[in-house]
């Protein structure tokens, strides 16, 4: 039985029903912001890298927030692989104690960061020719700016009301803020429901744009004044973009690949707990999202798949989580080579389900 479900919408669905999937259609690949369930995506990525099918026949836009961010920063290095696998290690090995404050876990974030980017390869990183990515950040307005706790908090708890009533209110605590590395800025910051600013990334501010995308309110501090873009503290761009609300499709025809760790998607971050708000269902026309089956979930260590209340529950004793974690990595490390196989020997064309 596959480990991996496969589910598209409207247009990937046709396409994929009466074709295959073929890797030279897709135009994006979607790194969502989840926080440690990214490490299922790390045997998918890993795969995809190393059999180097996106991107021969056209460059390929990596679109990333938060986690997915992290991952995609790793693919334009110039030994990408090498620094994956270094993003992987050091990330599971993160620990943290009791009294840690948003400060202090910025750095040790931070030092994940310097492990798997080296500063001189940046440039390079900047002239690959195969991918190109975006990195979603959101810069804080009003009191969601602020840097003290109590004040912020008041920020995010009025931005999460306004955003249960009307989506649209979130932009008077936020402005959606796009790092990206392309000739022009990508297809979706020009689309008129965008709602946003584009900033070149840069050697000066790929790195303060990565490590913002991930800062999660109240949990970790933000990154002040990024070079290039507009004064202010920048945050988690799953505030906005969480797991997928965008509309990333680049042409008529063109694949979005996502690989996600569960089938339920969420546009953002504070719509978690808004049990009906969905991404427009026009968004997700040309996505061919990937997940694990549930069946495979259970046999993850815990029944499920790491995430950030890991941290807290074994605060005391991260070496059982660190260990829990590296064997979800393990045990996903197939999923690449599964899809891979899948896709090659057409039977993606009757695995696929309907989004």
């Amino acid at each position: 039985m596959s480990s991996l479900r496969y589910r598209a919408g409207k247009k990937a669905y046709e396409i994929i029903r009466r074709e295959g999937l073929d890797f030279d259609r897709i135009g994006t690949f979607v790194g969502p912001a989840v926080g440690p369930r990214w490490l299922t995506a790390s045997g998918f990525d890993l795969a995809l890298l190393d059999a180097g099918v996106l991107g021969r026949s056209k460059p390929v836009l990596l679109a990333g927030s938060s986690a997915g961010a992290w991952r995609f920063a790793a693919w334009l290095q110039p030994e990408p692989i090498k620094s994956y696998k270094n993003l992987v290690e050091n990330y599971s090995s993160i620990v943290y104690r009791r009294g840690d404050g948003p400060s202090e876990i910025l750095e040790s974030i931070k030092q994940v960061l310097n492990e798997y980017i080296e500063d001189d390869a940046i440039p390079f990183a900047l002239t690959n020719k195969k991918y190109r990515l975006s990195v979603a950040t959101a810069r804080g307005k009003t009191l969601a700016g602020s840097e003290v706790h109590w004040i912020q908090k008041i920020g995010l708890y009025s931005a999460f009301l306004c955003n249960a009533i009307n989506r649209n209110l979130l932009h008077r605590f936020f402005e959606r803020v796009v790092f990206y590395y392309s000739p022009l800025p990508p297809k979706f910051c020009l689309n008129k429901d965008f709602r946003g600013r584009a900033i070149p990334l840069s050697p000066i501010n790929f790195k303060n744009a990565v490590l913002a995308s991930g800062a999660i309110p109240l949990v970790v501090a933000g990154v002040r004044d990024i070079y290039g873009a507009p004064n202010g503290v920048y945050r988690d761009g799953g505030i906005f973009d969480y797991h997928l609300n965008q509309d990333y499709s680049i042409k008529e025809n063109d694949i979005v690949l996502l690989f996600h760790h569960q089938e339920k998607l969420i546009p953002g971050w504070l719509d978690k707990r808004l049990k009906k708000r969905r991404p427009p269902e026009n968004y997700l026309d040309h996505v061919l999202m990937v997940h694990p089956s549930p069946e495979f979930i259970q046999r993850l260590p815990g029944g499920k798949v790491p995430d950030r209340d890991d941290f807290t529950s074994f605060m005391d004793d991260p070496g059982t989580r660190i260990r829990n974690w590296q064997k979800a990595v393990s045990m996903c490390s197939h999923f690449g080579e599964e899809f891979l196989e899948t896709v090659k020997s057409g039977q993606v064309r009757d695995l696929v389900e309907k989004l």
